[in-house]
């Protein structure tokens, strides 16, 4: 019974991701999104458990793993890009861009895909045991989720429109796939010297929750800024 866990875990968050997703397919007005970004929020924490609960029951397997790239791929991809997909619904479009309208919803997908192969590269990818290349995709779930339900307003105002939506979710896409290294929050040891990159970010999550909604968006963005920033410099000292 025990070796069965870990995949009810994994299929939790299945479950939420497929919710998540339906609640950002219905009309697109801000209380779907909240739920939407409430079961995203679910199905990391069921993401999170489950090899965790799978490793010390000692019962991991290679069906689980399958499975739970699977869910992610759901949750963390299909749920953040039907959010997407409404909100690109209520955005204002500039005049040149009336013709494809009805078309541009669509491209939200573009992320689904994208989260697939930044799935996919991390399974084979054997450089990514205690950091990440490319932005993992619960963290550009969280961002956009975060991001759509506390700067709803903003979005669809007139200051924003479609094009600058398309153009910041390629970037992001760019992101998801990029040979970008990006440092996991795990600590060996307490020291300074050692994790003074992830102090300063942890620093820095503290005036992100002033943001209140949107504070998950306002703190992807602080670890990818930070990310690049401390690859820069040691880069640089290396060429020295």
């Amino acid at each position: 019974m025990k070796k069965h866990i870990p995949n009810m875990i994994t299929c939790c968050n299945l479950i939420c991701g497929c919710i998540a997703a339906g609640a950002a397919f219905q009309n697109p007005i801000p209380s779907n999104y909240f739920w939407a970004i409430v079961f995203i929020l679910l199905g990391a924490i069921f993401d999170f458990f489950d090899g965790m609960v799978a490793r010390a029951l000692g019962v991991s397997s290679p069906i689980g793993k399958e499975l739970d790239s699977l869910a992610d791929v759901v949750t963390f991809g299909v749920a953040p890009s039907a959010m997407l997909f409404s909100l690109f619904q209520e955005v204002q479009y500039p005049e040149f861009m009336e013709p494809v309208r009805n078309f541009m919803p669509y491209t939200a997908f573009i992320m689904a895909a994208f989260s697939a192969l930044r799935l996919a590269k991390f399974n084979l990818d054997t450089r990514q045991t205690s950091s990440f290349i490319g932005l993992p995709t619960p963290a550009n779930a969280l961002f956009w989720g975060s991001l759509i339900v506390g700067q709803h307003a903003f979005l669809v105002s007139g200051r924003f429109n479609a094009l600058f939506l398309f153009l910041f979710m390629m970037l992001f896409c760019f992101l998801l796939v990029a040979e970008l290294p990006l440092f996991a929050l795990k600590f060996k040891n307490l020291s300074w010297a050692d994790n003074k990159v992830k102090y300063l970010f942890l620093l820095g999550c503290i005036p992100c929750f002033l943001l209140e909604e949107s504070c998950f968006a306002g703190i992807i963005l602080w670890y990818v800024i930070l990310s690049i920033v401390s690859q820069l410099i040691s880069s640089g000292k290396n060429n020295d």
